[in-house]
């Protein structure tokens, strides 16, 4: 890891080095040095959470250890690629040894996990944030990719939706829920779940398929587009993936749990596509992976995303516009 002061050595050395095997150099040179196995194609990806605009002032330092990493493995699981090795760079407003001790725990306890090795990075004074890049690996030519979707393919999401949303809405004070619904929203929001398990058994089922971070109608918009099809989406069938919705059914109106569901963003889930001759398959691999997944919709020829609702009536598309940090 690149350094400047004998103090940024130290934090380095106190919470960010272990013994590295995939690098031969370790952690500590100008570089690591990575090769896949024969016949693997490398999946890299970075991701960035600033304060106060991926994550509040107050989140546990072990949650947001885990959710830096866990937002990058996602990218990894939607590629269908297995995690190998990940670098950080860290801006630090001061050394605070309690909040960096419980940061790396969350981090290297997500990293574990997955068997993925911290090899390098860089840190710096500055605004908390937090940048990752993360290396995985994948047979050669069997990427999932938002390029694949075919027209007559099925649409399907995996897990749930909408519940950081939920909780970013209490936290606004925009919204008032019980404790205990709050409570599990809240740990969705802060520790979600990299469906990497379920992203390598749809190696060879899935048709396409990308993470979910900006909202499913936003972000099922580039798979439209990489693929040159359409769509019909169900967005009741996605509000049946709110977990909140279980929990609290008269919580909301049907038009609040679509929302979430449709444009709540920061969910870490896979929407995923494939062939309707593969609907057993995808069973399978979400069973196989402990993972839910939901079919919400087909792929269809024409161009653009057409939302309705369960009795097939059209919702207007501009109810679920996707975050964007420059819109």
């Amino acid at each position: 890891m690149a350094s400047s002061s004998s103090g940024e050595f130290d934090l380095i050395a106190r919470y960010f080095s272990r013994p590295v095997r995939r690098s031969p150099l370790g952690g500590g040179d100008d570089c690591a040095l990575l090769a896949p196995a024969a016949g693997m194609q490398l999946a890299v990806s970075s991701d960035m959470l600033v304060e106060g605009r991926h994550f509040l002032s107050t989140v546990d330092p072990a949650s947001l250890g885990h959710k830096a990493l866990a937002v990058n493995l996602s990218d990894l699981a939607a590629c269908g690629a297995k995690p190998l090795a990940f670098t950080l760079a860290l801006a630090l407003p001061a050394m605070d040894g309690d909040w960096l001790q419980r940061f790396s725990q969350g981090l290297y306890a997500l990293a574990d996990a997955h068997g993925c090795e911290l090899v390098g990075g860089d840190t710096t004074r500055g605004p908390l944030n937090i940048c990752i890049t993360v290396f995985g690996e994948v047979p050669a030519g069997q990427a999932l990719l938002r390029s694949g979707a075919r027209a007559g393919d099925e649409l399907w999401v995996s897990g749930t939706l909408g519940d950081a949303r939920l909780a970013l809405e209490v936290f606004r004070g925009t919204a008032q829920v019980p404790s205990e619904v709050f409570a599990a929203a809240r740990a969705r929001m802060e520790g979600p779940t990299p469906r990497v398990a379920l992203g390598l058994a749809l190696r060879g089922v899935a048709s396409s398929a990308i993470d979910l971070s900006d909202g499913l109608a936003g972000d099922l918009g580039h798979v439209l587009k990489a693929s040159g099809v359409g769509a019909t989406l169900d967005a009741d069938a996605a509000a049946q993936c709110v977990a909140a919705r279980a929990q609290q059914p008269a919580l909301l109106d049907a038009a609040g749990w679509r929302q979430l569901a449709l444009a709540g963003g920061d969910d870490y889930e896979l929407a995923f596509t494939a062939p309707p001759a593969a609907h057993e398959a995808v069973l399978a691999a979400a069973q196989a992976s402990g993972t839910a997944a939901t079919r919400i919709g087909r792929i269809e020829a024409e161009p653009g995303l057409r939302i309705v609702d369960g009795r097939g009536q059209a919702i207007a598309n501009e109810r679920f516009a996707s975050f964007d940090h420059f819109g």
